[in-house]
């Protein structure tokens, strides 16, 4: 099944298209992280941003995820709230077109012609952006209120401060919950047609060990034989960021494909 996964994402142009969502969900990084300064501007906590995006950041390898993170904060620092809320409505239909790429991606992985409405996917996408952004929001608020609560028991209760590294895990924890969560969205509502929810496991299990693995070997090349900074000059940050999100696009991408071929696979058997 691996074997047929692999045939079927070269046939189905998956390098190509794995570039098309890298190149969408960079552009599509700035925009979301401008929304919800946005959102969090909106409810009194627009400090809240710079936890979302190390939040967002915390599955990227550290030499990709520092450029971009410290232009994200840049971007922040120099834009005025007024400028954050009047752009809110660009930045929302700008980090869409991330979600439609991946769309397109998986429903090539599935095999699945899309003729759907363009308003109603277009609607489904932002719905996407929106519940991204207050589901950033939520994880961050919870760890603020969990690190204020154990700071406030220790105060009282002094021998539980070497539990502090456990709490240490609630970030982490949270961006898994974002990371799965997106997964299992995306193949159960982006694509036109898809296998049953019950058998979409695979795919998602093997994008997420995959994921991993993809992030200690760039971290380990980065840090041990690339020289992005020689080659491209200023550019270093960005074609780093492009080069981690194009292979995350085509391990998603795999994923979709593997899906596919197992269940070729159960329908061959169950024919035979």
């Amino acid at each position: 099944m691996v074997s047929d996964a692999g045939n079927h994402f070269a046939a189905d142009d998956g390098w190509a298209m794995a570039s098309h969502v890298a190149l969408s969900g960079l552009m599509a990084v700035f925009p979301f992280i401008i929304f919800v300064a946005a959102l969090a501007g909106v409810f009194g906590e627009q400090a809240l941003t710079g936890q979302v995006a190390e939040l967002l950041f915390r599955t990227w390898p550290e030499q990709v995820a520092g450029p971009i993170a410290g232009e994200v904060q840049q971007v922040l620092a120099q834009s005025s709230g007024r400028l954050l809320t009047l752009s809110a409505a660009i930045s929302l239909w700008l980090a869409s077109n991330g979600v439609e790429a991946a769309r397109l991606a998986l429903n090539r992985a599935y095999r699945v012609v899309d003729r759907r409405s363009i308003v109603w996917m277009r609607l489904q996408s932002l719905v996407f952006v929106l519940a991204g952004a207050a589901l950033c929001l939520l994880l961050v608020l919870l760890g603020l209120v969990m690190t204020n609560a154990f700071h406030w028991i220790t105060e009282h209760l002094p021998w539980l401060r070497p539990l502090q590294p456990v709490l240490a895990l609630t970030g982490l924890a949270g961006t898994s919950i974002l990371v799965v969560g997106g997964l299992v969205a995306a193949h159960l509502w982006l694509p036109s047609g898809r296998p049953p929810a019950r058998e979409l496991w695979p795919g998602i299990v093997l994008t997420l060990v995959l994921w991993l693995i993809a992030v200690v070997a760039i971290t380990t090349y980065l840090a041990t034989f690339a020289n992005f900074a020689r080659t491209y000059a200023g550019l270093a940050g960005v074609v780093t960021a492009i080069f981690f999100l194009y292979v995350v696009a085509a391990i998603l991408i795999f994923g979709a494909e593997f899906n596919a071929s197992l269940r070729r696979f159960r329908s061959e058997r169950a024919g035979g």
